[in-house]
């Protein structure tokens, strides 16, 4: 049966019309005359029999049924260049895999360990996009993602299935000049200095104390960072302490630019996942999975002395 499917140059030039709400705009994007995406969007139109954009004296804009279009187009067109550019580049040999995840996770865990695979695996390919929060599968290219959160987010995340990595160690950490001498500190000590802030978990610290039996009246003060990375490089230049999952600081604790501040790890209330679309699983991703499941296995989560952070309903009750 014959596709009822418009000509990729026609949807090309409409998503491009789309996003610069211009004709003008759009054929200087893709090198064309203004007549020739015009008449491009022109032929869609009629052979959709519904109006994308609205034209007035003043210009034109989308109508809500060519916006609704222009977005579906978009992402698949970018799927369709994706997988096309994935093809050329493995010139047809092997097998690839799309993971979306949390980028100080990928840069300072995930890629460190990928020589390993490629060095097992050398016909799998394996592309990274950066996510932080749950994603419809369906609007992206993507296989699977590793993804850090609680078992609730993680039950929420509709239509997927997931399997956990591990738990998520944190402890303070330092440049050793701020410890002046000393091979660490006791939590109350640590109390009174600088404290580095993570944006996205605000009570981290407060967290933390409460784990020692500690009091810290200044535990949400101090400088916010938006990212760990951020986090990292702060406290290797002396700003302060930070509450760092042992994880991302794998290489900075080897060669001494930070050192344990505390030695008082506690396991935080998140933990990492590898979360999948629930549908058949295609061979590269199985692949994949049974390489990350060993190297998850690996890794450290339960140091000695560690203590979990009560929820608040816990300390309530």
């Amino acid at each position: 049966m014959r596709r009822k499917l418009p000509s990729t140059q026609a949807l090309i030039c409409f998503v491009a019309a789309a996003r610069h709400q211009s004709f003008t705009r759009a054929a200087q994007e893709l090198f064309l005359t203004q007549g020739a995406v015009s008449r491009q969007v022109a032929t869609l139109e009629e052979s959709l029999g519904v109006e994308l954009f609205r034209r007035t004296q003043h210009g034109m804009t989308l109508t809500p049924a060519g916006a609704d279009y222009a977005r579906q187009v978009a992402q698949r067109l970018d799927a369709l260049e994706r997988d096309t550019l994935d093809l050329m580049g493995r010139r047809g040999q092997g097998e690839s895999v799309t993971l979306a995840v949390v980028p100080t996770l990928a840069t300072r865990w995930l890629i460190p360990r990928l020589p390993t695979l490629a060095r097992e695996q050398p016909e799998l390919t394996v592309h990274i996009d950066a996510q932080t929060r749950p994603f419809l599968f369906g609007d992206t290219g993507v296989d699977a993602a590793i993804f850090a959160g609680t078992d609730d987010q993680v039950r929420q995340w509709a239509g997927t299935r997931a399997l956990s990595l591990f738990e998520e160690v944190v402890v303070p950490v330092c440049s050793p000049a701020l410890l002046r001498g000393r091979s660490e500190l006791s939590p109350a000590a640590l109390a009174e200095l600088p404290l580095l802030q993570q944006s996205t978990r605000p009570d981290a610290w407060r967290q933390w104390f409460e784990s020692q039996g500690v009091d810290a009246l200044r535990a949400m003060a101090g400088p916010r960072y938006e990212q760990y990375s951020m986090q990292v490089a702060a406290a290797a230049n002396g700003l302060g302490v930070a509450l760092m999952p042992t994880l991302l600081i794998e290489a900075e604790l080897a060669s001494g630019s930070l050192v344990v501040a505390s030695a008082h790890p506690v396991l935080s209330r998140r933990s990492y996942y590898l979360v999948q679309p629930d549908l058949p699983e295609r061979p590269a991703l199985t692949l994949f999975k049974s390489w990350l499941l060993a190297k998850a296995a690996q890794q450290q989560t339960q140091p000695p002395g560690w203590r979990r952070p009560q929820t608040d309903k816990e300390a309530a009750g």
